[in-house]
Order: C-alpha cells, then sequence, then structure tokens
C-alpha cells in the first residue's frame, strides 16, 4: 500500500503550453501563415457566388442607362439637326425674297425716273422732226437717248400697224377704204417700254374700214354684173 504525502495531489500531465478548452493554439504547421482554414474557404467561396450574380446585375444596369443616355442624345441630335434644316430652308426663301423685292424696288425705281424723262424726249422727237436737233442740243439730245436706251427703255409705235388697245391709245378716229382692219395710220406720241411693262401706251389716230365697203374683188365683180345687166335687159326688148 503506497502511503501518499500528505499536501499534495496528484495531477495529470498536462503540456503548459496548451491553450485553455476553446481557444485557439498558434498556428499548425499544417495550415501555414498563409492558408485559410476550411471554413473560410467555404465562407469566401459563398461570397463570390453571391458576389457573381449581383455584379453582372450591376453590369447590365449600367448597360441599360448607358444605352437610354445614348438614345436621348440620338433623339437631340435628330432634332437639333431637322431645326436646323428648317432654319436653313427659311433662311434661302428669306434670300431669294429680298432678292426678288430688290429687284421690283430697282425696276420701278428705273421706270419712275424715265417716266419723269418721257416728256422730254418727246421734245426731242419733235426738234429731230422739224430739223432743229442741230449743234450741242444734238449731242446732249443723242446722250440722253443713249442712257434711256442703257436703262431699259423701248419705243414703239409704228404707222401701218394694227391697233392693239394693250399698247395703243387711239386720240383719233376714222375710216378709210384702203384698210381691212383697225389700223394705226398716224403716231401722235411713241410709246415707251422697259422688259415686257409699258410705262407709256403710244398715242395714235385710227382708220377703221368703210362702212359698207366691199373688197375690191367683189366691187369688180358687182361691177361687172353691172354691166351685163343692161345688155340682158336691152336684149329683152330686142327679141320681142
Amino acid at each position: 500500500m503506497t502511503e501518499e504525502t500528505p499536501g499534495f495531489e496528484e495531477r495529470p500531465d498536462v503540456p503548459p503550453s496548451s491553450p485553455p478548452f476553446g481557444e485557439e493554439g498558434p498556428t499548425s504547421p499544417a495550415q501555414g501563415p498563409g492558408r485559410q482554414g476550411p471554413d473560410e474557404a467555404a465562407k469566401a467561396n459563398g461570397s463570390a457566388e453571391q458576389a457573381g450574380p449581383a455584379g453582372r446585375a450591376g453590369d447590365e444596369l449600367q448597360t441599360v442607362g448607358l444605352q437610354a443616355q445614348l438614345d436621348q442624345v440620338r433623339t437631340a441630335l435628330n432634332e437639333r439637326t431637322a431645326d436646323l434644316q428648317r432654319l436653313q430652308a427659311e433662311y434661302q426663301n428669306y434670300r431669294r425674297r429680298v432678292e426678288r423685292d430688290r429687284i421690283t424696288v430697282k425696276e420701278i425705281a428705273i421706270a419712275n425716273l424715265l417716266t419723269e424723262l418721257l416728256p422730254v424726249l418727246d421734245d426731242i422727237g419733235r426738234a429731230r422732226e422739224h430739223g432743229e436737233l442741230v449743234g450741242g442740243f444734238k449731242s446732249v439730245a443723242e446722250s440722253l437717248e443713249t442712257i434711256a436706251a442703257k436703262m431699259g427703255l423701248q419705243q414703239f409705235g409704228k404707222e401701218g400697224e394694227p391697233f392693239d388697245p394693250l399698247v395703243h391709245e387711239a386720240l383719233m378716229h376714222s375710216y378709210a377704204p384702203d384698210v381691212t382692219e383697225t389700223t394705226c395710220v398716224s403716231i401722235l406720241q411713241p410709246g415707251y417700254r422697259i422688259g415686257e411693262r409699258t410705262i407709256r401706251p403710244a398715242r395714235v389716230a385710227v382708220a377703221e374700214p368703210q362702212p359698207g365697203a366691199q373688197p375690191k374683188g367683189g366691187a369688180a365683180g358687182g361691177a361687172e354684173g353691172d354691166d351685163r345687166a343692161p345688155d340682158e335687159e336691152s336684149g329683152g326688148p330686142d327679141e320681142g
């Protein structure tokens, strides 16, 4: 029988470096400082699996947002392009309208100026008819007529041409046996036009065919018929 020394208790041999129960000790050589345990690796894989679908969804949302922004930019660009084309068309119409108005105003101004000069041109024409257009006055008159012609002034109206109420103004009227239609037999004042625009009609004397007059051929035929009639009438009594 073994005797126990009083004051001492027997305790099992426990390594002094062993950590208490529930506490982790130093990293074992099997794990190493750069390695994870099975639980930590599983957690990391789970986090990666959860982060994968979320990342793809975020990329898809970002792509949809960028596509929407691109569509908005394209719509705005199309609207601005249409506005620019409309403004350009309006500007071209404005330029054509201004150019047309400018030409019209110029023609009106020239017509007004030449209309004021028509009495002077009439005096020059009368002086030429009477042989009074001589010397320095002749040179001045010819220069004035040349300038008026360069500005587009044209004179019209001649004797013997048919009467046209659009360009002629009849001041005298008579009948003549040698005309077959209303004819200008005398030019009292020449007419003037600028291009197709008449600024003063020609003032003329007109003659119309004689009322009841017959063509020369018909008159001759009638005369011949008259010549034959007496013969027939005179021949009747002789036969009787």
